[in-house]
């Protein structure tokens, strides 16, 4: 095992890495810009060094600082938590080169899974169930709407480098394709350097559901059960749960035995999650994989038993896992919302200096964040201040639980998503656990009485 290690990372993900190294007495190495310097996850770390100023392009996007401040803290290890340099294959190989081990999957696989042409490409010489689309680069509008024909709308236009949403459009016709394509090539050039596009047929009634797996380098993979992450906002999960209230057991059996065979059939190592779409009759297609943490993974903690931050370390270090399928038993239901600095009527980012905060507490209730009372919130990064994640021996009893954690939930002096995320979790849909990727857009209204 490692003694030393150096997050790549900031805020609640570093704190919760650092959290795993102090139960582990393994030192921690913590990395700040300008803006982060009084931060919680810096004070909580063996040591911590300023790379840089507030902008991420002159700080944690700083590839080789950072490298630099491993290597002279005598780091052994770097953890990337999730985000900005995390599914970074460049940034993956410079760690190798120098020495370090990259907490994660190798270089290769994070390109390889990075561009989701290619990973379509090769899940389906797994075996693993596709969505219906092409499987090429189309560079232009005739390109786009030739291949359109052949596929039939609706279809989603999405960009092979893409992530989060950026460059990724619905479309129910020539003219809407037309008119978004362009538009979503420049943006996934300006946000991942390249534009690459790519068509899929649309799923109706789309559920997002994913699958935690660990491998180790001894050749061993195992599925640690699924996650609901239907209830998304512009294609970015607000609301998680494990396990999925719609699938089957049929359905859920299939679908571990195909994340398996995913990460096998590409030789993966440590934590990832891969990710599908499932129609209205459980069919189910390969969707992307994450070769990272996810921001999700305490809804599998809360099930499981077990922490992924931990199993990832004992794997980069050269550990085969010392559990098996059968041994990961599934017990009880947990929920995660994700707390936004935003206004939940515009849902506009905002920033600002947190005058009061006091975190909800009691029975199955957890709280991920690395904030406090005079934190300053900046425009800088992106605004998510925190998760809640809520556990019961039912769904039903982790929905009460997560509903009167978020009435409890005190933040004053900037705006939060918390009155939206009331109204989520207590709707009669959610309840009913049917949800899909159009919710949101299906059943939120602008909280004009509640919103705060």
């Amino acid at each position: 095992m490692f003694s030393k290690i150096l997050i790549a990372n900031r805020g609640e993900i570093a704190l919760r890495i650092i959290y795993t190294c102090q139960k582990l007495n393994i030192d921690s190495v913590a990395v700040y810009s300008e803006a982060d310097a009084e931060s919680l996850y810096v004070r909580e770390a063996t040591e911590a060094y300023c790379i840089g100023k507030p902008p991420v392009n002159q700080s944690y996007l700083k590839a080789d600082e950072i490298i630099r401040v491993a290597k002279e803290s005598g780091a052994e290890a770097i953890h990337p938590g999730y985000g900005l340099l995390s599914e970074n294959a460049d940034f993956a190989r410079k760690c190798k080169e120098q020495g370090l081990v990259f907490i994660g999957p190798s270089p290769e696989i994070i390109a390889s899974m990075g561009s989701k042409i290619e990973a379509r490409k090769t899940m389906k010489e797994a075996g693993v169930p596709i969505i219906e689309g092409i499987n090429t680069s189309l560079e232009s509008e005739e390109e786009a709407t030739m291949a359109a024909e052949k596929i039939g709308y609706p279809l989603m236009l999405k960009a092979s480098a893409g992530g989060g949403g950026i460059g990724m459009q619905l479309v129910h016709s020539e003219e809407e394709l037309i008119k978004a394509f362009a538009g979503n090539k420049r943006r996934a050039e300006s946000f991942f350097g390249d534009g690459a596009m790519f068509l899929e047929k649309y799923i109706e009634e789309p559920h997002h559901i994913e699958v935690q797996i660990l491998a180790d380098s001894h050749g061993n993979v195992i599925p640690l059960w699924e996650r609901e992450c239907s209830v998304q906002r512009r294609n970015q999960k607000v609301v998680e749960e494990a396990p999925s209230p719609f699938i089957t057991e049929e359905t859920r059996t299939k679908m571990l035995d195909a994340a398996v065979k995913a990460a096998k059939h590409i030789g993966y190592t440590n934590a990832g999650t891969i990710e599908f779409l499932v129609d209205c009759e459980q069919n189910f297609f390969f969707l992307e994989m994450n070769t990272r943490l996810q921001v999700e993974h305490p809804v599998t903690e809360e099930i499981t038993g077990l922490d992924l931050v931990e199993q990832q370390l004992k794997v980069a270090s050269g550990e085969a896992l010392a559990i098996r399928r059968e041994d990961v038993k599934r017990k009880g239901h947990a929920i995660e919302v994700r707390i936004y600095a935003e206004d939940p009527k515009t849902f506009f980012p905002s920033p600002g200096k947190i005058t009061t905060f006091e975190l909800p507490t009691g029975e199955g209730i957890r709280n991920e964040c690395a904030i406090e009372a005079g934190s300053q919130v900046t425009s800088f990064y992106d605004p998510m201040i925190g998760k809640l994640i809520a556990w019961g021996e039912t769904r039903a009893e982790a929905c009460e639980r997560i509903k009167a954690a978020l009435e409890n939930y005190k933040i004053e002096g900037i705006k939060t998503n918390i009155p939206m995320l009331i109204a989520t979790v207590s709707h009669e849909q959610f309840l009913s656990g049917y949800t899909t990727t159009n919710f949101i857009n299906e059943y939120y209204l602008p909280l004009e009485t509640t919103a705060k």
